[in-house]
């Protein structure tokens, strides 16, 4: 198969799957703000940057495992692959054991550290509790996912994720209308997704072209650094978004309380729909851009990266035109007291926010690149810029000097800042040359 037909059945296979996991999130929030009005959106704004740190972690052990895995297999290293993807999962269902622990415990604690005030802490603990409880499924299938993918079935991958994800849907709507369990409800139907997913995945293990071999095996702390420190674009990525929106719900809180985070719950909700399909079409590239790699094949490098970046741009471009021509109608479905403070705070945020997406696109991308062709050095720097070095102090600059949208143009400042610099370091040809 030509490398443009591997490159586009990769990316279109995943970015569908992550299609379905933003129609399940845009289903949550709809659902949640039609039954619980902007306390209801407030409180799933706040419990978001916690699913981003249990979700990262999956994505880290998904990147870095997957990534060696593809490496070594191109390399005909196998047994050194199978261990990477035994340590991965092994590793991942620990990590997620500590989560469930703290769900039980602390996710009253947790959901005042996050902002949750009197009006909101309630609903916020129950998600919290809900979301930590299952942790271990969402890190097993975000781990499952990569390794799949890179193991040649990028179609069973995407299956597991379009199920998943369709059964959080309707289970979205059973549990909090019908059954009228409220924020449980949503977070039940959240936390199913990743078991079903896992179930469509195992069917993987049985076909014969499965080259993934679990062997149970002491945790290597050698093995595993190589992998986190591989896959950290990956979980910076995702607590970036994190400490993102746990900043944006401070510092909007105290500008306009929380009709102010029911307006950036729209935001960020769609927002987090975006991002997810900029990460499939990265977690789409990085199988090819690996074997690639491996194989020290400069010129397929070159053509992925560029496929890519085009891609994230056509995404983007798609997902701003949209919002200017229907922003109206996008407020009004998740704004459900219809507060005309509300929608006019959203409206000015969609129109500024969104701009970022062409630059988080690419930053996105370029991310993945690195940790794919094994530079994890500058994976972690430029992932690092994003998740705090940068917006923090930007944010806190811009929202004193011009308030809430001080707030909206602190994001597209900063994207902007660290594309500048991936263009300065992204070196493929040097590359390949220090490889060999």
């Amino acid at each position: 198969m030509g490398i443009n037909k591997l490159f586009f059945k990769y990316v279109s296979l995943n970015v569908l799957g992550m299609v379905g996991i933003s129609l399940y999130i845009l289903a949550d929030t709809f659902f949640i703000a039609q039954a619980l009005g902007s306390n209801g959106i407030a409180s799933l704004n706040l419990s978001i940057p916690a699913y981003g740190v249990i979700n990262g972690i999956g994505l880290m052990l998904g990147l870095g495992g997957a990534s060696r895995y593809s490496i070594l297999s191109a390399q005909k290293k196998t047994k050194t692959a199978q261990k990477v993807y035994a340590q991965s999962l092994i590793f991942g269902v620990i990590i997620g054991g500590v989560f469930l622990v703290f769900g039980l415990f602390g996710s009253g604690l947790i959901a005042r550290s996050l902002g949750a005030n009197n009006e909101t802490l309630a609903s916020t603990s129950i998600y919290l509790q809900t979301i930590l409880f299952f942790s271990p499924f969402f890190i097993l299938d975000n781990t499952l996912q990569s390794f799949v993918r890179n193991d040649g079935d990028p179609s069973l991958a995407m299956s597991g994720m379009m199920i998943g994800s369709f059964l959080n849907i309707v289970l979205d709507y059973i549990f909090i209308f019908p059954l009228d369990m409220g924020m449980f409800g949503a977070a039940l139907a959240t936390c199913i997704a990743p078991i079903s997913s896992i179930a469509v995945l195992s069917i993987h293990f049985k076909r014969a072209t499965n080259q993934l071999k679990f062997v149970f095996q002491k945790l290597n702390w050698i093995v595993l650094k190589d992998i986190c420190y591989l896959g950290a674009t990956g979980f910076i990525n995702e607590i970036a978004s994190a400490v993102v929106l746990f900043l944006f719900n401070t510092i909007i809180f105290s500008l306009e309380g929380n009709l102010g985070l029911a307006a950036y719950g729209i935001v960020a909700n769609i927002s987090f729909v975006v991002l997810s399909l900029f990460t499939g079409v990265a977690q789409g590239a990085q199988p090819l851009l690996s074997d690639s790699y491996g194989k020290r094949d400069l010129s397929k490098i070159k053509h992925v990266l560029t496929l890519s970046i085009i891609t994230a741009l056509v995404i983007s471009a798609t997902v701003y035109l949209t919002t200017l021509l229907f922003k109206s109608g996008i407020i009004a479905a998740f704004n459900s007291d219809q507060s005309t403070q509300v929608a006019e705070m959203a409206a000015t945020g969609l129109i500024v926010y969104f701009i970022g997406f062409f630059f988080a696109g690419i930053n996105t991308i370029s991310t993945t690149y690195f940790s794919a062709t094994d530079q994890p050095r500058l994976a972690l720097f430029f992932s690092l810029l994003r998740g705090g070095v940068l917006i923090i102090p930007i944010v806190l600059l811009f929202s004193y000097l011009w308030g809430m949208n001080g707030v909206w143009m602190s994001y597209v400042a900063a994207e902007a800042i660290v594309v500048l610099w991936i263009v300065i370091k992204m070196k493929p040809r040097k590359r390949i040359r220090q490889a060999k």
